[in-house]
């Protein structure tokens, strides 16, 4: 299929007659299956399609022990290394792979890394699977035969399809390489072709011919054969690519996964939120209402206004934002980012709407903050000057929640960086419970005892998730309880 703006008309569905038996066979392969699935999460919105799993937020020994202890098959570390240089990633996710070996010798459990990014396939690829694969097999764990690439995520509208990987706008579906995605100042590519994305991240060290391809057709095969011997035929960490179109193509392709792997094979994943959903056994649950979203929140505090912070500036964060402010029992409050440039004049910026908030918040208003809709551009800017500049400000946000003298009711974060920083810095959670979703695509955890305001709802809302709408009708569920 050529790279152009295709209708979403030729999306079809996976098979009803034969989901019973996807269902069977993945739950029969995943109870056989001793592997402890260890989720690598480059920012926290990766558990928007779970729920009762836990989350941790560092990758220490303990941490990665924790997680092997735990009954369920699957735990997710947040690195957040979206938001880091490639040093920092290097770093990071060399010292996860040891301890995540290290806690495997000692449990005597195996283990599959899948490494979850970005559904517009933006991030440190492929340097952190191949920092993962090279401490691995140093270490003298056996040599990896694959690494699966599967950006699909129904709920952000993304589909592989002949290849070509798409983003869903309205009733289009445009290839990634043509959206605004693609322009990241530190993440850009060209490809929408995975195999041509492959070659171009790896500057062609892996060719797009070399790929493998798992079609549609081919988990659409009730056997399942072409598929799992294209699996096994994999070597020297081959890339595999994973068409899919309909959540049970993913279903499909990790029953095959699991009977590769039952065969000797080892692998790395690379994708988005659904293969997590579908290598885990995950079952689909109904949105959160409010009544357990605010179960275990404070008696008192659940009189007080809640906190929103934007800090994507993606143009469909723009839309979402003023649909938001349509809402009554909402404040705005502005914050002018740009004034990063000025030694000092941001840190100022932080103390005013932190005082603004706790006034809002003790009166039972909603604060919104949210930075300028435009990205900073400086002439001559390196992609590593740009995320260190764009840290910066993510700081300064996630400081009006961490600074807050006042619990609010509840906090929703927008934007991948945003809300890792929110989460770990100024909500200081360690372990959450992801509860499930409020949106499609859209997680919410219950902060744990040790968090800066324990019990309380936080929904991490993905830059690049949902309709105009979507996060008002989020909010609005938040507002009415």
């Amino acid at each position: 299929m050529n790279e152009t703006i295709q209708s979403t008309k030729i999306l079809t569905p996976f098979p009803e007659a034969e989901k019973a038996a996807v269902d069977t066979a993945l739950a029969e392969a995943l109870n056989k299956s001793r592997r402890k699935i260890v989720v690598l999460d480059d920012d926290p919105t990766g558990v928007q399609t779970v729920s009762g799993i836990h989350v941790y937020t560092d990758w220490s020994r303990e941490s990665i022990a924790q997680g092997f202890l735990e009954d369920n098959p699957m735990f997710f570390v947040l690195t957040n290394s979206r938001g880091m240089t490639r040093e920092e990633t290097t770093a990071c996710h060399r010292q996860v792979a040891e301890n995540v070996l290290s806690v495997s010798r000692e449990t005597g459990r195996d283990f599959l890394l899948l490494s979850r990014s970005d559904s517009t396939l933006r991030g440190h690829y492929p340097l952190e699977t191949e920092v993962l694969r090279t401490t691995l097999e140093e270490e003298g764990y056996p040599a990896l035969d694959g690494e699966i690439l599967c950006p699909y995520f129904r709920e952000g509208g993304r589909y592989t399809i002949d290849n070509v990987h798409y983003v869903r706008y309205g009733e289009r579906l445009v290839p990634a390489g043509q959206t605004e995605f693609a322009k990241d100042a530190t993440f850009g590519y060209r490809a929408s072709n995975l195999c041509e994305y492959v070659e171009e991240k790896t500057q062609g060290r892996y060719r797009s011919k070399d790929c493998i391809v798992i079609t549609r057709e081919e988990l659409r095969d009730p056997a399942g054969d072409a598929a799992l011997k294209k699996l096994c035929g994999a070597a020297s960490f081959q890339k595999i690519i994973v068409n899919a179109q309909d959540d049970y193509d993913v279903r499909a392709f990790a029953v095959c996964l699991y009977r590769a792997m039952a065969q000797g094979k080892h692998y790395l994943i690379r994708g988005a939120a659904a293969i997590a959903k579908a290598v885990g056994n995950i079952p689909t649950r109904p949105l959160l209402p409010a009544k357990v979203l605010f179960s275990q929140v404070p008696e008192d505090v659940l009189q007080h206004g809640g906190m929103i912070v934007v800090g994507s500036h993606t143009d469909k964060t723009t839309r979402q934002l003023r649909k938001l402010e349509e809402l009554s029992g909402i404040e705005s409050i502005p914050m002018n980012s740009d004034l990063v440039l000025q030694e000092g004049a941001l840190d100022k910026e932080v103390l005013r709407i932190v005082a603004r908030a706790n006034a809002c918040i003790q009166k039972g208003i909603t604060a919104l903050v949210y930075t300028k809709r435009t990205e900073l551009s400086i002439p001559g800017d390196t992609p590593e000057q740009a995320l260190v500049r764009s840290t910066r400000i993510s700081d300064a946000v996630q400081r009006c929640v961490g600074e807050l003298s006042v619990s609010p009711s509840f906090v929703v974060a927008k934007g991948g960086i945003t809300s890792s920083d929110v989460g770990t810095k100024a909500l200081r959670v360690k372990r959450a419970l992801v509860l499930g979703q409020i949106a499609p695509g859209v997680p919410v955890w219950q902060t744990g005892e040790e968090s800066r305001f324990p019990g309380i709802p936080y929904v991490i809302f993905p830059g690049n998730v949902g309709e105009e709408d979507t996060l008002k009708k989020a909010v609005s569920v938040l507002l009415r309880r």
